[in-house]
């Protein structure tokens, strides 16, 4: 059987990307493409062998193209760096395909787009899980600075390899070959042996390619987060012709990313985790010619008359004629004096597979009562000694699905502590245990390392400046039931009331869990982005209207 990473292509298919590329022949052996390439070229093999080798490992070949196969993955879609060399061997005929010349072909032919994407998808999940190789990252698994950057790679999809300075001589043997210092630490090593202490998250996405430069013009649809909300606006916006860019601050996926494993979201019968789901929406939206830049984090707005200018980290100006907010919110921190000494080395706002080692055979806690919280719960289950669920209420099913309360009542090792606070964190660099105080006054220390929190709301809508009306708690109020007297005084709301889902200046739209009144659920804010778009036309047609009036 055809392993499914590697088909070929029919003869049609290849007649068809004919006209989207130009054919090469090399005589000999030629490296096509280098490890570390941004916007590197698409292959199709019409003769002989491109092999795909790993300069991480003594360029060890991890496959050979033959006749009718193709070169890349997923990351082709995007800015992002080729991950290994390519090279023709003997008498090789090629076909070379440019990224934006690629992109075209797969928005227009749904045949190819299955095959390459199917096959895209594969590859990476192939790498990230079973080659050890990718940007060297050196520093101390209990470091807040080292966890943010894993952080970072783990949730981009960023193939890299850690080296940890607390159990690894390799990693000792690197500062000392280096001439480096623990006050050197986190760092980076490419494969060519490049040193990059203390990276910054801007440093390291330029380097992978996750942060891109895109066009300056004034787009039809600004996209400010990539979580299922704007994921959805986005694939549905680009796919219907709008010029869109979508930002966000840290990853795609936003609060659903952060989920192991969710069950209950339509068409997914065994499940699939947030962040798989969100890798696919971003595969997704970029198929259908999104722009789609990271880090990017809204710092400052403007609203010039006729379209909106988004100031954002990275020295970013972006001009659009709609904005989709869809920044949601985040989880807020405990009450403790001492937590953010811990945030990174021992208390955490999301559990993922990097977590799931520093959990094994440990005792382990998680706050919360809705369904990020018992996901994460059932999770670290499968790794920890023990997981005690702390809720401040008296019922674990008020806020959580039915089948994880079931779960997570026959899991022989989650204990569920109800009417329960954290209310100390103690450990001298990380956590090493804590104090949990019942309702009746009563506290127990438990030897808890590693504390995972799910609660509270907080919408991250700082960078608004009070541009559009919000409720007394920061969620964007939209549709009709805005006071009057809040619109923006303009032609278009003379004549209609702002739509379910625009906000009290018209064009500016807001979905997802960042809206007051919305459902956190990811299938609602899915809706809710997919939705939007009808809406985002409207305004752009009223848009056109008012400007021919006016001219």
């Amino acid at each position: 059987m055809k392993d499914p990473r590697f088909p070929e292509l029919t003869q049609r298919q290849i007649s068809i990307l004919k006209g989207y590329g130009t054919v090469e022949k090399h005589p000999s052996e030629t490296k096509i493409f280098s490890l570390g390439d941004l916007q590197y070229d698409f292959f199709v093999v019409l003769n002989g062998e491109v092999s795909i080798e790993d300069p991480y490992n003594e360029n060890e070949v991890i496959v050979a193209h033959q006749k009718n196969e193709f070169t890349g993955d997923s990351g082709m879609l995007s800015n992002r760096g080729a991950q290994f060399h390519a090279v023709t061997k003997g008498d090789t005929t090629v076909l070379r395909i440019a990224p934006r010349k690629l992109k075209e072909a797969i928005a227009r032919h749904s045949d190819i787009s299955d095959v390459l994407l199917n096959a895209f998808l594969l590859r990476q999940e192939t790498v990230l899980s079973e080659f050890t190789g990718g940007i060297k990252l050196v520093g101390s698994a209990n470091s807040k600075e080292t966890y943010a950057i894993r952080d970072f790679m783990d949730k981009n999809h960023i193939w890299y390899n850690f080296l940890d300075v607390d159990t690894s001589d390799n990693a000792l043997e690197l500062l000392e070959n280096f001439n480096l210092s623990k006050e050197d630490l986190p760092f980076l090593i490419n494969s060519e042996a490049k040193v990059c202490p203390n990276p910054s998250l801007e440093q390291l996405a330029r380097y992978s390619g996750v942060l891109m430069d895109f066009e300056d013009k004034v787009f039809d649809l600004l996209v400010i987060g990539a979580g299922p909300a704007g994921l959805a606006g986005s694939v549905y916006a680009a796919s219907e012709g709008l010029s869109v860019v979508t930002i966000d601050s840290k990853a795609p996926g936003g609060q659903a990313g952060k989920s192991s494993k969710i069950e209950n979201y339509l068409g997914f019968p065994t499940g699939i985790s947030g962040s798989d789901l969100a890798n696919r929406a971003y595969v997704q939206a970029q198929k259908f010619g999104c722009n789609i830049s990271i880090p990017h984090k809204a710092e400052k707005i403007e609203h010039t008359g006729n379209h909106f200018v988004l100031y954002a980290t990275n020295d970013k100006k972006i001009k659009t004629k709609a904005i989709m907010a869809a920044t949601g919110a985040n989880y807020r921190s405990l009450p403790i004096d001492n937590i953010e000494k811990f945030e990174g080395s021992g208390v955490y706002y999301s559990a993922t597979g990097m977590n799931a080692a520093s959990c094994t055979n440990e005792l382990v806690g998680v706050v919360g009562g809705g369904n990020s919280a018992g996901q994460a719960a059932l999770f670290l289950a499968n790794h920890a000694k023990e997981v005690h669920v702390i809720l401040r209420g008296g019922d674990l099913g008020a806020k959580m699905s039915d089948y994880l309360v079931q779960r997570i009542e026959a899991a022989e090792n989650i204990l569920v502590h109800l009417d329960t606070e954290v209310t100390e964190l103690h450990g001298e660099y990380y956590l090493e245990s804590l104090i949990l105080e019942n309702k009746s006054g009563e506290r127990t220390e438990k030897k808890i390392t590693n504390l995972f929190t799910f609660i509270g709301a907080k919408p991250c809508t700082e960078w608004l400046q009070d541009l559009v009306v919000t409720d007394e708690k920061g969620f964007i109020c939209t549709g009709p039931g805005i006071d009057h007297k809040h619109l923006h005084k303009c032609a278009i709301y003379s004549e209609r009331e702002p739509q379910s889902l625009e906000t009290s200046i018209p064009g500016f739209f807001a979905v997802g869990d960042v809206r007051k009144g919305s459902v956190k659920r990811v299938a609602s804010a899915v809706g809710e982005g997919s939705m939007c778009v009808s809406q985002v036309h409207r305004f752009l047609a009223d848009l056109k209207d008012v400007e021919i009036v006016e001219a």
